[in-house]
């Protein structure tokens, strides 16, 4: 299956990244409308290590997910191409999921349910739009 991958060494930390995930996961068609005075919750994140080293995180789509097999509502599951989607109706909010994943890949979104990437499969970019906005090529999605 095809997944993002980061390349640490290529990514700048401009974080924009994380505007067009936000974006793309808004529903809305202006990208100024849809993040203007908001606090973007974006499904990935940029993280910034030791050395000036900066990265971004999000959902590796694991081949024996934990996340899944820790959510007592049903709420995670795997699509056919092997994505790691969340069922939003189902969520009750325990987070547990996000104290398993051992990645740091699942947040709350503003409803308290949880968010995660989902490969932009459910959105209108209909593939990664962290990778389509890396300027730097750092974030690419492929198989491995």
């Amino acid at each position: 299956m095809k997944r993002v991958f980061v390349n640490e060494k290529w990514c700048l930390g401009c974080h924009l990244c994380e505007y067009n995930c936000a974006f793309a996961n808004s529903g809305e068609t202006n990208m100024a409308k849809a993040l203007k005075n908001v606090k973007i919750r974006p499904r990935i994140r940029v993280e910034e290590g030791g050395d000036a080293i900066t990265f971004a995180v999000s959902c590796r789509h694991c081949s024996d997910p934990i996340c899944i097999k820790s959510c007592i509502s049903g709420a995670l599951s795997r699509d056919e191409t092997g994505t790691v989607c969340i069922d939003h109706d189902k969520c009750v909010g325990c987070r547990t999921c996000i104290l398993v994943c051992p990645y740091g890949a699942i947040s709350e979104d503003e409803n308290g349910v949880i968010q995660k990437c989902e490969l932009c499969v459910k959105n209108a970019a209909g593939s990664p739009a962290c990778v389509a906005g890396c300027p730097n090529r750092a974030i690419i999605f492929e198989e491995r």
